[in-house]
């Protein structure tokens, strides 16, 4: 029997089981295929592969990857631990998978299709009878429901708070789960469920699941766990048996035969071993380096391909983070004096090479930004309950980040900055900047876990102190760093919130109130506000376009407002180096470049 009958034959049979497991009454629905945030999903129920996966892609070879730090955990999923996003990625699967090529878009992975109502009130998953696990276990309706309830008890605060929205779970028969979502008015809640990575229930033990782990788990994606070394590497090797490689949404992706990630300590060692050929593909963020670092051997002679591609989606805010739990920044007329010490056109010039671009929006370079644009009547409609958590340049469309003559000494910002922390109280004595009341000076820690924020982060020191400001700057190891971080045990930190082209529930884990106090969450800044909470609410109620975009650019007026965050910079540009061998198709996804459609040119 030829390979295509036999595959047309399966998925007959896989058709009739599905048809049998589920409801007569649901049997007599519209099943989708896939799910769009907004609107409807731009490819057809019969597509055959991904717009930027090739079909005819060889398959074999390895890559080798390589991240900067350490890991101590392969569990990605809980708060303790540091992991690589090797697991959810290659190893676990969701019952639908993102398209890269759209806003926000679900197609039917685990699950064939799925139920919804257009109030997304309830959400019910058919699954493929052919699912299986690794170990030739099916991958049933029970392993959904058990991830589902681990996650919503022992996950990272993004899962726990999104999955507490849920009313109900029902397992209706082994291929077939529902959710009830009514009461929660959040329309992304649908599609965070459908990619939630499904754990083997059989395979996974609920009481150490909350613990670091280097244990391989057993998943039903692509690739398994092969070899583990800690701290240096993790080698994934692709399944031969994997269940779903004639599935539409993987034809043409997980093209290598073996994927491998190597750890190294930090920056000029991994930007060494790239030029050394121990890895294969590299992302650089570096501008100084992008600009007069690639000039080794391997580019000249060609063995090593440079490539630029454009970014379409919006650009996240990159910034110097204020704790607002500290006293010292719960004053937002302090952090906002502060920003006029950041010199961005001096650090552009003298430290990269004028590649970068100001930060000046939440949402930048995009339709979602408010920057420049006077607010909508949507959106004063919604800020109106809350008339001071925007300032009125902000509401206009007027503000900007503070600039500077570009000497790194500009006296105007110094003033201005100084003019704003006597309001707030302070006043500079002498060369140091005292609290009017105890006479304690203004001193604060940087915390910073790499030589490139070093060495951003010694410039702003050197320019807080022309106003009496001493910050401290304290670099430290990754497992130290991400612990503070996690409980919020810093002053000040160099972080970056990336933007997506259909921001969501995120938000709550980076600005939500109740974030603020929940420790492994996103909310570093401790931003608390009735009016940050209504915005992000009203991003997820927005059934249309429109609804959607004036509840994003209000919050991002509020969170200007908050000056949470020194706006930083961003890169306009994907600056990418790999090894000549490494093919991609030519069609770039809207979300960015993804090695999962890549290919090893066979020799």
């Amino acid at each position: 029997m030829g390979r295509k009958v036999r595959h047309f034959l399966q998925n007959i049979a896989a058709a009739a089981l599905l048809l049998v497991a589920m409801s007569p009454g649901a049997r007599a629905e519209m099943l989708r295929h896939g799910i769009a945030m907004h609107g409807e999903p731009a490819l057809a129920s019969d597509f055959k592969h991904l717009p930027y996966a090739d079909p005819d892609a060889p398959k074999g070879g390895r890559i080798v990857l390589a991240l900067q730090g350490t890991f101590d955990s392969l569990n990605p999923l809980i708060v303790l631990g540091v992991a690589p996003d090797a697991v959810p990625r290659y190893v676990l699967q969701s019952l639908m998978m993102r398209s890269l090529d759209e806003p926000f878009t679900v197609y039917g992975l685990v699950a064939r299709s799925a139920e919804m109502p257009d109030d997304r009130s309830s959400i019910a998953f058919n699954l493929d009878p052919r699912a299986r696990f690794s170990d030739g276990h099916p991958l049933t309706a029970e392993d959904v429901r058990f991830t589902f309830e681990l996650l919503r008890k022992n996950g990272k605060p993004f899962h726990r708070s999104s999955f507490g929205q849920v009313k109900a779970v029902e397992v209706e028969n082994p291929h077939r789960i529902r959710f009830d979502l009514s009461g929660s008015n959040d329309r992304e809640l649908p599609l965070i469920i459908a990619t939630m990575p499904i754990l083997a229930a059989h395979a996974t033990s609920p009481d150490t699941f909350a613990n670091t782990t280097l244990t391989p788990p057993v998943g039903s994606g692509p690739y398994a766990i092969t070899e583990v070394k800690p701290g240096e590497r993790v080698v994934l090797t692709r399944r031969a048996d994997y269940w779903g490689n004639d599935l539409p949404i993987t034809h043409g992706l997980y093209n290598f035969d073996e994927i491998r990630y190597d750890f190294y300590r930090d920056a000029n060692t991994l930007f060494e071993a790239f030029k050394a050929g121990l890895y294969d593909y590299r992302l650089e963020g570096d501008p100084s380096r992008w600009a007069t670092g690639y000039d080794f051997p391997a580019v000249k002679d060609g063995r090593v391909t440079l490539e630029t591609l454009p970014i379409r989606t919006p650009k996240g805010m990159s910034g110097f983070v204020f704790n607002t739990r500290r006293p010292v920044f719960a004053d937002p007329r302090v952090r906002e004096a502060l920003g006029y010490l950041f010199d961005f056109d001096w650090v552009n010039r003298n430290l990269y090479f004028s590649l970068l671009t100001r930060s000046d929006s939440y949402f930048a370079g995009s339709d979602l930004s408010s920057s420049g644009k006077p607010a909508s009547e949507q959106e004063q409609a919604l800020l109106a309950p809350f008339p001071d958590a925007v300032r009125k340049d902000i509401l206009e469309g007027r503000w900007t980040p503070p600039s500077s003559n570009g000497s790194g000494r500009d006296r105007k910002s110094a003033r201005q900055a100084l003019a704003l922390l006597s309001q707030a109280g302070w006043s500079l004595e002498g060369n140091i900047l005292r609290e009017k009341g105890t006479g304690e000076p203004f001193v604060f820690e940087m915390l910073v876990n790499s030589r490139q924020q070093e060495r951003l982060a010694l410039n702003f020191s050197q320019s807080l102190s022309r106003i009496g400001v001493t910050a401290k700057v304290r670099l430290v190891d990754d497992v130290q760093y991400w612990r503070r971080l996690s409980n919020f045990d810093f002053d000040m930190v160099q972080w970056t919130w990336p933007a997506s082209a259909s921001p969501g529930n995120e938000q709550r884990n980076r600005w939500g109130s109740a974030a603020a106090q929940r420790g492994g969450s996103l909310n570093y800044s401790g931003a608390s506000s009735p009016a940050i909470d209504r915005m992000i609410d009203a991003m997820l109620e927005a059934k249309s376009r429109e609804d959607f975009v004036a509840a994003v650019r209000a919050l991002d007026r509020v969170l200007i407002s908050g000056f949470y965050v020194v706006p930083l910079f961003y890169l306009g540009d994907q600056w990418l180096a790999y090894h000549s061998d490494l093919k991609h198709p030519e069609k770039t996804p809207l979300l960015g470049t993804s090695i999962d459609p890549w290919w090893r040119q066979p020799r």
